[in-house]
């Protein structure tokens, strides 16, 4: 059902070609959520606080692992699709080792600096005393798993960049499937395993990365009919780093600038809309991330049928691609507002059983204007696929500063500090943001491609 051949990619129907290496990666997505509500169902039962300290970690480590892993991944999965359409899978072979050794090296400073200053991390982003040594210890342990991250989750770039994104997947499952299993032992001391707590949740992470980094090496260095590297791989060139990065270093500049500005959103929710406005804003993310899954994938996939397709001298086939995910994704996301809009309040329940009236009603009026823009969502991750798989990633990184920087920070905080107009106003801030980033992204990419960009692309990588 996923097998892919680059003439599958370069030839074939562009959308069975997007559908087919798009799955398992939207599978690998759902995979990791059922991990994370997983681990919270086991730390609930250890104690609240084990909770609690895990949940602070979880936008530190979100932060540390874009630093890890983002630019190696992004630059490898591009430049591998290119090299691979272009038919040089020896050069396709080189970028990958180089990114994996990037990523490492990446992961060895800030696993390390992670490790040691966890306790003052914990206290810094506020933690409370009666948590605080828990959070810094689950993040001191989780650190350990920096270096295993970053090697599984680059040579993934490098599988899917080939359109092997069966072999990620693969990796994904051993990893989630590992942690899930050691995690009762390791947390509750069941079996012949000491009691760990938080600790253990930590150590069966680190175990399912090491286990996903074991398969992941298995894979690229085994005999294989896709990718496979071999030691006449292994080289440390100053340029083909700097290539990785130069294609995937904006992207980190754009992870952080969203991560900073919902840090900034949350405030203004928790002061306009108090406990109710954070439940309702917190319910909403949750649900709106479980649906933008699919548009992940299929932009993923994008990059890769871009970036091949760009390789094997075909810009015109690449620019099809990027319109056919835009209307696969705004469609699909479409329909999925459609259902959001109708049953807002069973979906409510269903997240939150208990929930109070006043936060009832907010979250369905949430989840009713946030369901307005699904569709603008989904088709901005395909324009800003289309993007990175030309190596404009920096174009990526603009419309994302717009997006939140330009139009949703400011409508919110005008909204509820100038005119004040309640916690809606950061509502139709997110739904209002999306839209114009989908408007923007689409007319810019529009203009671009009338411009030559892909035709542009494909020169740089006949060049390489």
């Amino acid at each position: 059902m996923f097998d892919l051949t680059t003439e599958d990619i370069t030839e074939g129907s562009i959308s069975r070609a997007l559908v087919v290496l798009a799955a398992p990666l939207v599978i690998q997505s759902l995979t990791q959520v059922v991990q994370q509500l997983v681990d919270v169902f086991w730390l609930g039962r250890y104690g609240e606080n084990a909770v609690a300290a895990v949940g602070l970690n979880y936008p530190i480590i979100s932060i540390a692992v874009v630093l890890v892993t983002l630019a190696p991944f992004v630059g490898t999965q591009v430049i591998v699709s290119q090299r691979v359409g272009g038919d040089d899978t020896a050069g396709a072979r080189r970028v990958a080792f180089h990114g994996t050794t990037l990523a490492l090296a990446f992961a060895l400073v800030v696993g390390a600096v992670t490790y040691v200053a966890a306790p003052s991390i914990v206290r810094l982003v506020g933690a409370d005393p009666t948590f605080a040594e828990m959070a810094a210890v689950y993040l001191a342990t989780y650190a350990l798993g920096m270096p295993f991250v970053a090697v599984s989750d680059t040579l993934e770039g490098a599988f899917t960049g080939w359109g092997d994104s069966r072999a990620a997947l693969y990796v994904t499952l051993v990893t989630v499937v590992t942690n899930l299993v050691l995690d009762p032992f390791l947390i509750l001391g069941l079996w012949v395993f000491p009691e760990m707590g938080v600790e253990g949740a930590a150590l069966a992470t680190v175990a399912g990365f090491a286990a996903g980094m074991a398969l992941a090496i298995a894979l690229a260095v085994g005999p294989r009919d896709t990718f496979s590297l071999s030691l006449a791989d292994v080289g440390f060139d100053p340029a083909e780093y700097r290539e990785i990065l130069d294609v995937g270093g904006p992207l980190v500049g754009q992870r952080i600038a969203q991560d900073a500005v919902r840090v900034f959103i949350v405030g203004i929710v928790a002061v306009a809309g108090g406990a109710a406005g954070l439940v309702a804003y917190t319910v909403g993310a949750r649900i709106a991330s479980i649906a933008f899954i699919p548009a992940g994938g299929l932009q993923q996939a994008s990059q890769s049928i871009i970036g091949q397709n760009l390789g094997a001298e075909k810009p015109e086939r690449a620019n099809r691609t990027t319109w056919t995910g835009v209307a696969i994704a705004a469609v699909a996301l479409g329909l999925v507002g459609a259902g959001q809009w109708f049953v807002p309040e069973p979906l409510t329940m269903l997240f939150v059983p208990h929930i109070s009236e006043a936060a009832l009603t907010l979250t369905v009026q949430y989840l009713q204007i946030l369901a307005l823009g699904y569709w603008a969502l989904g088709a901005t991750y395909l324009f800003l696929g289309g993007f990175n798989g030309a190596r404009k990633t920096k174009t990526s990184l603009v419309v994302s500063l717009a997006q939140y920087w330009g139009v949703r920070l400011p409508i919110a905080a005008l909204g509820v500090y100038a005119f004040g107009a309640g916690v809606s106003a950061v509502f139709w801030a997110v739904t209002l943001s999306n839209v114009t980033a989908a408007v923007g992204a689409g007319a810019y990419y529009y203009y671009t491609t009338s411009d030559g960009m892909f035709e542009r692309a494909v020169a740089v990588a006949s060049a390489d």
